[in-house]
């Protein structure tokens, strides 16, 4: 299916919550402070919201680091208070977009806390293990650092970024050791439809689509990001059939890719090479 036509010529206002306006006078930004503030917004000429992470979250980067995907951090609201917003925002003909940070989550997650223990279950695939305290990551595509030492399992768990955010494991487009899966296993098919879960939840509730944040980073070891465009075509199919008039885009900077992967619109980054100036 082809691009929302609300998606065509709109204009949208980036809001960190927190940073924005505070309603209660606890000091911090919260939902109810940009559902006042939605008119302000659409005299400027925006028509349509990116709201950056407003997921329960213990903070460590800034809200990037999820505790839990269907819980509004208590600091901002409710999940009432987010349903409103939608709600609201649609009686002005905007939209809303939330931030999904699929290719992590916080250490705090209940998913990575069950996928810790040394007793195999649901969440044991979950999050991107070796099968040896003592073998690491090194040399291994889209992985930058790791953690170990600190559970019950014997393994190392890749992280990103911050030794809060573990990998999730949505698979490796090349195994090259035992303990590397690939996309089809298992493990990452769970993954895969526990994200899904995770976007009908917010869209039935009135989500407008999401900014995907470090889209094209989520397969491991694929090195042209086949593996990658692959896992987000599947994605855009599960949209197109339950959720069509929804958006996707994505963090990726890289839109021969990020399109051919089923995103509606690429996310330009200012770092890095930039393949803006190829097309």
């Amino acid at each position: 299916m082809g691009m929302p036509s609300w998606l065509e010529n709109i204009v949208f206002y980036e809001i960190y919550p927190q940073t924005f306006l505070d309603t209660d006078g606890d000091g911090i930004g919260n939902i109810q402070g940009i559902i006042r503030k939605l008119d302000y917004i659409k005299n400027l000429g925006c028509d349509g919201i990116w709201l950056n992470p407003c997921f329960a979250s213990p903070f460590y980067d800034a809200g990037y680091d999820v505790a839990d995907y269907k819980k509004v951090a208590p600091r901002y609201g409710t999940n009432e208070d987010l349903k409103e917003l939608f709600r609201k925002a649609h009686e002005k003909g905007m939209k809303v977009l939330l931030d999904l940070v699929p290719g992590h989550t916080s250490t705090d997650h209940e998913w990575f806390r069950e996928s810790c223990k040394a007793e195999k279950n649901e969440y044991t695939d979950r999050y991107v293990w070796t099968d040896d305290i003592w073998d690491d990551f090194k040399d291994v595509g889209s992985i930058t650092g790791s953690i170990r030492g600190f559970s019950d399992r014997n393994g190392c768990c890749a992280v990103n970024f911050f030794s809060v955010q573990p990998a999730l494991n949505f698979g490796f487009a090349r195994c090259d050791k035992e303990w590397q899966q690939p996309m089809d296993a298992p493990g990452p098919m769970a993954t895969r439809e526990a994200m899904k879960d995770v976007m009908r939840f917010w869209m039935s509730m009135g989500c407008d689509g999401f900014r995907v944040d470090m889209a094209g980073s989520l397969v491991k070891n694929d090195d042209d990001q086949e593996g990658t465009i692959a896992l987000w075509q599947d994605f855009r199919k599960f949209m197109d059939e339950e959720f069509p008039e929804c958006a996707l885009l994505s963090e990726w900077g890289e839109p021969g890719r990020s399109l051919r992967g089923g995103f509606h619109m690429d996310f330009l980054l200012h770092f890095g090479p930039s393949h803006y100036l190829d097309l």
